[in-house]
């Protein structure tokens, strides 16, 4: 089962919009997947679940649980202040190093209101996850001004579209 991990706490983000359009993708060509979502992380887990607390939360750990058994991975990354959220970095932090990630593969989808669609974001998170073990699909595709190539929670931009279908695809094969 493909873990899609919603890389935001914001409530009602489009990243999660994003994440639900792609495991239709998903779907659309009989693979299961499962979206995760970081605003459902322990609001304290960052006290309680990480460093010498790491094993202690139970929420946390079942979380945790649900992304280790995972091979591969879809990340939806919005652009924050030129990178990726901090949730996501101090999510990775939490995890079992280096097992959780090492040798699974994931795909990366940015995206932004700017014009960038968080390429710099998704280049750092490839960096956190090389050094991790993990092997990342080449393809990542930029959403930028995110805001304009959406309607009533579609993504109207036939590009974008085309390009997740794409990614889908090569990560299935991957």
């Amino acid at each position: 089962m493909i873990k899609i991990i919603v890389g935001t706490n914001r409530k009602n983000s489009l990243s999660k919009t994003i994440a639900i359009l792609y495991q239709e993708i998903l779907l659309e060509r009989g693979a299961e997947s499962e979206i995760l979502e970081l605003e459902q992380l322990p609001a304290d887990f960052i006290e309680t679940a990480l460093y010498e607390n790491n094993g202690k939360n139970e929420g946390y750990n079942a979380f945790h649980n649900r992304v280790k058994e995972g091979k591969k991975f879809v990340f939806i990354v919005p652009e924050y202040n030129g990178s990726f959220p901090g949730i996501l970095k101090t999510f990775i932090d939490g995890m079992t190093y280096p097992n959780t990630f090492r040798n699974k593969k994931c795909a990366l989808v940015g995206l932004s209101s700017g014009i960038g669609g968080g390429g710099i974001a998704l280049s750092h998170l490839t960096d956190i996850f090389h050094y991790l073990g993990m092997h990342v699909l080449a393809l990542k595709p930029k959403l930028a001004k995110i805001e304009q190539n959406m309607s009533d929670n579609l993504l109207t931009n036939r590009l974008y579209l085309d390009l997740l279908h794409t990614q889908a695809d090569m990560l299935l094969e991957f």
